[in-house]
C-alpha cells in the first residue's frame, strides 16, 4: 500500500486547521451540516449526471486502488519473466501450463496460457494490447470522475454562499446577526474550494498515476510474453525488458543479479 495518498491528504487538511487554531479560530466553527450537505452531495449529484451509472458505482473500487492498491515493482517483474524465459528455453512453451498456475498476475497468466495453445504469435500480441487498451480506458473514465468532481466542487461551493447571502439578506432587521450569518455563508466555499484542491483533483491525479504505471507494466508483459514465444534467448529477453526500468530499478536488479552469482559461486 501506497500510504502517499492519505498522508497527503491528511497533511493538508491539518495544515488548514492548525492555521485557524493559530488564527484564534475553532475548526469546530467550520463544521456546519448545511454547507457539508450541500457542497459533498451537490458535487457527487453533478459528478453523476456527467458520466455513466456503471463508471459512478465503480467508486468504490476506485478507492481501494488508490488507498489500498500495490506499487508495481518492476524489477521483480522482470525477474518471473526471465525466469519463464529460462524454463521455456529448457522444456519448451508447453511447460508453461503448470508454471501458469503459480502466477498470481492474471495478465501474465492470460498471455501464457494463449502461448501454451498455440495462438498464432500477431494474434496473442493483438489480444493482449487490446485487453490493455480497455483497462486504460476503463481506469481513465474513473479519473475523469474526480476530475470532474474538481471542478463541480468549487461551483457548489459558491452556490451555497449566495443561497447563504440570501438568508443574510432577508434579516437585515438584525444587525447583530449579519456577522455571523456572513461568516457561515462562506464556508461552503472554503468546503467547494478545499474538497476540490485537497481531495476530488488529487485522488484524480494518483488515479492517472497509477493507470500510466499499469499500462507500462503491462506494455513490458506484452513484450516479455511476445518474446518468450519467440523463442529468444533468456538474456536477450532480461535485456529488453531492462529498457522498461529506470536507471535505479535498473541498477537494483542488476545490483540484486551480482549478489547472486557471487552467493552460488561461493556455495560451489
Amino acid at each position: 500500500m501506497d500510504p502517499g495518498t492519505l498522508a497527503g491528504i491528511g497533511l493538508a487538511f491539518g495544515a488548514i486547521f492548525a492555521s485557524m487554531i493559530l488564527e484564534g479560530g475553532s475548526p469546530a466553527s467550520i463544521m456546519l451540516i448545511p454547507p457539508i450537505v450541500l457542497v459533498f452531495g451537490g458535487t457527487l449529484g453533478a459528478a453523476m449526471a456527467g458520466g455513466m451509472l456503471k463508471d459512478f458505482l465503480g467508486i468504490v473500487g476506485s478507492f481501494q486502488r488508490v488507498f489500498l492498491g500495490k506499487a508495481v515493482a518492476s524489477d521483480s517483474l522482470v525477474d518471473n519473466i526471465v525466469k519463464l524465459a529460462e524454463k521455456a528455453r529448457r522444456e519448451g512453451l508447453l511447460a508453461l501450463e503448470d508454471e501458469a498456475e503459480n502466477v498470481e498476475d492474471p495478465f501474465i497468466k492470460k498471455g501464457i496460457s494463449l502461448v501454451v495453445d498455440g495462438t498464432d504469435p500477431e494474434l496473442v500480441k493483438d489480444i493482449l494490447e487490446s485487453d490493455l487498451d480497455a483497462m486504460e480506458a476503463r481506469h481513465s473514465q474513473q479519473a475523469s470522475l474526480f476530475q470532474n468532481a474538481g471542478g463541480f466542487a468549487p461551483t457548489l461551493g459558491i452556490i451555497g454562499t449566495v443561497m447563504g447571502l440570501v438568508h443574510v439578506l432577508e434579516n437585515l432587521s438584525d444587525p447583530n446577526s449579519l456577522g455571523p450569518a456572513i461568516s457561515t455563508a462562506f464556508i461552503a466555499t472554503f468546503y467547494g474550494v478545499a474538497s476540490a484542491n485537497l481531495y476530488y483533483l488529487p485522488i484524480g491525479n494518483k488515479l492517472k498515476k497509477i493507470t500510466h504505471e499499469e499500462v507500462h507494466s503491462r506494455t513490458m508483459i506484452i513484450e516479455g510474453i511476445v518474446s518468450i514465444q519467440a523463442g529468444d534467448n533468456p538474456r536477450v529477453v532480461e535485456e529488453k525488458l531492462k529498457t522498461f526500468l529506470d536507471p535505479a530499478e535498473r541498477a537494483a536488479l542488476e545490483g540484486g543479479g551480482d549478489q547472486g552469482d557471487d552467493g552460488l559461486a561461493k556455495a560451489a
